[in-house]
């Protein structure tokens, strides 16, 4: 096989699956994540977990303020 063969191929595979995921969400198969409550949960819950780690990096990297980060772990604890 020559490798404009080749090249050939790959290009008629990508195009085929491109029409194929095409036709796929057209038909409302494919879940959204504007349609999907799961989807959004998760979203959510991935936003709320990075707010809680930008906390906990910045006690880590803090002066050891004691009545800061005692502050600040009552409000980790007041989130849950």
């Amino acid at each position: 096989m020559s490798f404009w063969s080749a090249a050939v191929l790959i290009v008629l595979i990508i195009a085929g699956a491109r029409v194929l995921r095409a036709r796929y969400e057209a038909q409302g198969a494919a879940p959204t994540i504007a349609r999907d409550p799961d989807a959004r949960r998760l979203r959510d819950e991935v936003n709320m977990l990075k707010d809680r780690i930008a906390v906990l990096e910045r006690l880590a990297t803090d002066d050891n303020n004691a009545a800061r980060l005692d502050r600040e772990i009552e409000k980790l604890r007041d989130n849950r």
